[in-house]
């Protein structure tokens, strides 16, 4: 299980895990709260988002086969490498990744009418949302990733959706304040997804993805979506406080500006100025197997994606320690 595990892309846990922890903070201490609901929806969470991954690769393998990003670094594009190399390599086939897919998301629905057994159904009704967008994400007939709509859908699953679940299993409510953090979470998990796309941008026009990028074409309106999406969070907690939504104590949110800033000036040099190197530093957060990274030769791709991720954690972070405080 361990091998299938590695294959659902752990790394990019933190964009479902963090959030749902947010909102469990935000539940503690409400009259309804009950701890091991809470614990058991964030591992739901879990669950899903990595079975969410596995039908992510089976449904790009089975249209477009996931090897064509090594086709394209043969045709002298600077494409990333690295998804379903599980599956190009022969080590599992296509009715075996199915088959775990379909097993976390046992996992999931097991969990999830659990809780709906001692919740109500609007439990039931949002991870019915939930899954019916996280299905057509890459697999038909939608496929909304295809369509300039993955990027959105992402980031309406891992923010408002996820929190709103997560919070409603915990304490058996939904709370104002939590819909108005939800947005911007939900932005940020957004831009992870979006810097991909930009990042991909190349590989994805040349099989006919139609993410956000491509269909935004230019690098000029490429970037202002990019900006809008990293700092209208900002200004939504911005406005949260000045409208008395939020309590003054989350203008600490604002410290995680310095690495929104950066992963923008990172993005535009990726515009302009593509072979440019940038180190990790601390203050970016943990940069996982990076002598490994840069051994690859991804380092250029994963320290943008890596910053967009820990941009969202640290913030998640400074979030649940103000909730529980409050």
């Amino acid at each position: 299980m361990l091998f299938w595990y590695k294959n659902a892309r752990p790394r990019a846990l933190p964009q479902s895990i963090m959030p749902a922890v947010l909102a469990v903070c935000f539940a503690f201490g409400s009259p309804g709260f009950c701890w091991w609901l809470a614990v058991l929806a964030v591992l739901g969470v879990a669950c899903a988002h990595l079975a969410a991954n596995l039908f992510d690769d089976y449904f790009d393998y089975r249209l477009c086969r996931a090897d064509y990003r090594d086709t394209l670094r043969h045709e002298g594009f600077r494409a990333r490498i690295g998804k379903c190399l599980y599956l190009t390599s022969g080590e599992a086939t296509l009715r075996q990744l199915l088959f775990v897919a379909l097993l976390f998301s046992f996992a999931a629905l097991t969990i999830g009418s659990l809780v709906f057994y001692y919740r109500d159904k609007t439990i039931l009704q949002i991870a019915a949302v939930t899954a019916l967008l996280a299905l057509s994400y890459s697999g038909p007939p939608l496929r909304l990733s295809y369509h300039g709509l993955g990027e959105l859908t992402i980031g309406v699953i891992f923010g408002p959706l996820n929190m709103l679940g997560t919070y409603y299993a915990a304490c058996g409510e939904i709370g104002q304040s939590l819909i108005l953090v939800s947005v911007p979470v939900g932005l940020l998990v957004m831009n992870i997804v979006y810097v991909h796309s930009i990042l991909d941008v190349i590989p994805d026009k040349k099989i006919g993805k139609q993410t956000l990028a491509v269909l935004l074409g230019g690098k000029t309106a490429m970037l202002g979506v990019l900006f809008l999406v990293l700092f209208l969070p900002y200004g939504l907690i911005v406005w949260g406080i000045l409208a008395a939504s939020l309590p003054p104590a989350w203008w600490l949110l604002l410290l995680t500006l310095p690495m929104a800033a950066a992963l923008f000036r990172m993005m535009l040099a990726h515009t302009r100025q593509p072979g440019r190197k940038f180190a990790p530093k601390p203050w970016m957060g943990p940069m996982d197997s990076w002598r490994q990274i840069e051994a690859i030769g991804i380092d250029w791709f994963m320290i943008r994606w890596l910053l967009a991720r820990n941009l969202l954690a640290t913030l998640c972070l400074i979030g649940m320690v103000l909730a529980f405080a409050a």
